[in-house]
């Protein structure tokens, strides 16, 4: 018996003519307490990272810039380019969807090191901070996925696959859920304690390489569950899809860094 869920507008609210979509609100709550957060950590005595408020101010800008023009380069480049040389202006509709994750984490990354060189900081630890908030806008984009019934997971006949009234029949995995709870909750509460409960902070680098092995290994699992996107499909004969494709090569990035930050001295 699958669970019906009734359709729910990509719209949330609509002010003065506007309308303000549940993606742009994931992204607006991710920012705010993965601000609070951020600022929360760096003020603790034992943090190797210190900024002031315009400092800050400045990193989340970058990182803004960062994740909205990477994630939206990764998508057009990796997964719908013909279309994109096609309809070059839909390129910067980011109101119809069309966010790439890893893209996103090139953007991330690199302006977090440009942050760092302008001001002189080691851009390794700051991303070991970023490894740890990260995962909060990872739970809120999922979460808003879900509600735009995006990236659906594959038919399943499990009492909790989901049917949303007026889509379709066949009861689906709900993959974005499954990826919220792990990629999100999960990865959050285990890059938490390993900041604060271990000296892994102390090796600048560490961090950063433990939250790639891990949303990636996450990643590669949901994949299971997710159906692929209808315009690629699956990239080989027994099943290989593009996310898992990343996050393999993602994986791998993630354990050299690590590997370097331990070793180095």
């Amino acid at each position: 018996m699958a669970i019906v869920i009734e359709s729910v507008s990509p719209v949330a609210v609509s002010v003065f003519g506007i309308d303000i979509r549940w993606y742009a609100l994931a992204y607006i709550a991710a920012f705010v307490i993965g601000y609070f957060l951020f600022k929360r950590l760096i003020s603790k005595p034992d943090s190797v990272v210190k900024l002031s408020k315009q400092q800050l101010d400045d990193l989340l800008t970058a990182i803004v810039i960062g994740v909205i023009a990477g994630g939206r380069l990764g998508y057009v480049l990796l997964y719908n380019l013909g279309y994109f040389l096609s309809h070059p202006l839909e390129i910067f509709a980011l109101w119809h969807g069309g966010m790439s994750f890893h893209g996103g984490l090139i953007g991330v990354i690199v302006a977090i090191f440009l942050f760092a060189r302008k001001r002189k900081l080691n851009p390794w630890a700051v991303l070991d901070l970023m490894a740890v908030v990260a995962p909060i806008g990872l739970f809120f984009g999922r979460i808003a996925n879900f509600i735009n019934r995006e990236v659906m997971g594959r038919p399943t006949d499990a009492p909790w696959g989901v049917v949303f009234n007026g889509d379709t029949t066949i009861p689906r995995h709900p993959s974005p859920l499954y990826e919220a709870a792990t990629e999100g909750a999960l990865l959050f509460i285990i890059m938490f304690c390993l900041y604060k409960y271990t000296k892994l902070r102390n090796r600048p680098g560490a961090l950063a390489g433990i939250m790639g092995m891990g949303y990636a290994a996450f990643r590669v699992a949901c994949e299971q569950f997710r159906a692929p996107d209808a315009h690629i499909g699956f990239l080989t004969s027994w099943g290989l899809t593009m996310g898992q494709m990343l996050s393999g090569i993602m994986f791998i990035c993630g354990f050299l860094i690590f590997m370097f930050a331990i070793r180095k001295k």
